[in-house]
């Protein structure tokens, strides 16, 4: 399992609740999920840019997670996630 942190500066609301449709079957196709997102957090240490969605993604390993961000046919799913605002995710390992 390996897991990826996303962040999102939200600039358009209705691009992100026309995402949040499209985002579960998009990760599940590359056996991915969304293990925990939010709206609430956190500064534990120092000053962070915190986000005003942070979610955690899971997957099997990294050759689905590469596969699911590079898949061509969810080129529009991406997209419409990058419409939202900025858009960050990291991978974890």
């Amino acid at each position: 399992m390996i897991y990826a942190y996303a962040k999102l500066t939200v600039e358009n609301p209705d691009a992100l609740a026309a995402y949040r449709e499209q985002a579960g079957p998009a990760l599940a196709r590359h056996g991915g999920k969304v293990e925990q997102a939010t709206a609430d957090t956190t500064a534990l240490d120092g000053t962070p840019d915190l986000p005003d969605v942070a979610a955690l993604l899971s997957f099997p390993d990294k050759d689905a997670a590469l596969g699911w961000i590079n898949d061509p046919e969810l080129k529009d799913v991406h997209d419409l996630r990058r419409s939202t605002g900025a858009s960050d995710i990291v991978l974890l390992g």
